[in-house]
């Protein structure tokens, strides 16, 4: 019996999405499903030096976890810091958007300004911010001298080595956030503002009536990106403070970085990265489920 014509065409749409997908997904299938699910069966198994299985253990890795009062500490942290991270970086981005977006002289220098840090990689942000909290010489020091004010161990004591990471952390994803509110409100009617205006409406609560209503999608967007970039962050705690100090910044991802490739100890670090994995999906559900109500599409 011979193909019929209908055959023949699906077999040809399945051949053309076949070779043109085909190698995005050999490379979604190397690099990213074959590690995901090496973790998961990694995190059910105690694992040598060489990340080699060796016993079965079940849930045993996952239940050891949270008895670790290290582990819960790390949790905490890494809780306390995404909230910090996301709440700052998106109102203190939408504050310079909207001064960016005045028809001001010189404007365009403060929002070329404004977005400069999306060109900085870590490395370079971290030493720059190593010497503006460095206790000897750094700039926050000679500022402190100079207002005869107690020079602070930004980066030695554990509650100030929070708020210098939240802050670096924070100034390097402002150029990001910036530019995508900045665009946002480019695509708000001006004729809102010159009603609002005529209405003797205050430029504070047009923000809030009007600014924030129109671009609430991109904000949420942004909520969203900046959360899980947050809880993926390394590269400042790697260089900046290595988890200290008294594990104070010793967040997840780096708490899981020094169980695998420090102590050797795999299944753990495998353990604990799907437990990151589902702490940022069930975080990323409760703001589509929480704030997606208020955005108006």
């Amino acid at each position: 019996m011979k193909p019929t014509t209908a055959d023949q065409n699906w077999a040809r749409e399945h051949l053309n999405a076949l070779i043109f997908l085909g190698p995005s997904l050999l490379v979604l299938g190397v690099f990213v499903f074959y590690p995901m699910i090496k973790t998961l069966y990694l995190s059910l198994f105690l694992t040598n030096d060489a990340g080699k299985a060796t016993v079965f253990v079940g849930f045993s890795n996952y239940l050891s976890l949270f008895k670790n009062p290290g582990y819960l500490s790390s949790l905490v942290s890494t809780l306390i810091y995404v909230a910090l991270v996301c709440v700052a970086t998106v109102a203190i981005g939408l504050l310079l958007a909207v001064a960016a977006d005045q028809n001001l002289k010189g404007i365009r220098w403060f929002r070329t300004l404004f977005s400069s840090t999306m060109g900085v990689s870590v490395s370079v942000a971290a030493i720059f911010w190593l010497f503006v909290f460095n206790p000897s010489v750094g700039v926050l020091t000679q500022l402190s001298n100079w207002l005869h004010l107690p020079v602070l161990n930004w980066l030695t004591d554990p509650k100030l080595a929070m708020v210098a990471i939240v802050t670096t952390t924070v100034w390097m994803n402002l150029g990001f956030t910036f530019l995508i509110i900045f665009g946002a409100l480019q695509q708000v009617p001006r004729n809102l503002y010159e009603a609002a205006d005529v209405a003797g409406v205050s430029k504070i609560s047009q923000v809030f009536k009007i600014t924030v209503p129109m671009i609430s999608p991109t904000l949420f967007f942004v909520m969203i990106v900046t959360m899980i970039d947050a809880f993926k962050s390394f590269g400042l705690i790697d260089l900046m403070t290595a988890g200290g100090p008294n594990n104070a910044t010793n967040f997840l991802v780096y708490r899981i970085y020094q169980d695998a490739f420090l102590n050797g100890n795999y299944g753990q670090a495998s353990t604990e990265s799907i437990i990151l994995t589902v702490i940022i999906a069930i975080m990323t559900l409760i703001q589509f489920k929480v704030l997606e109500r208020r955005v108006n599409y």
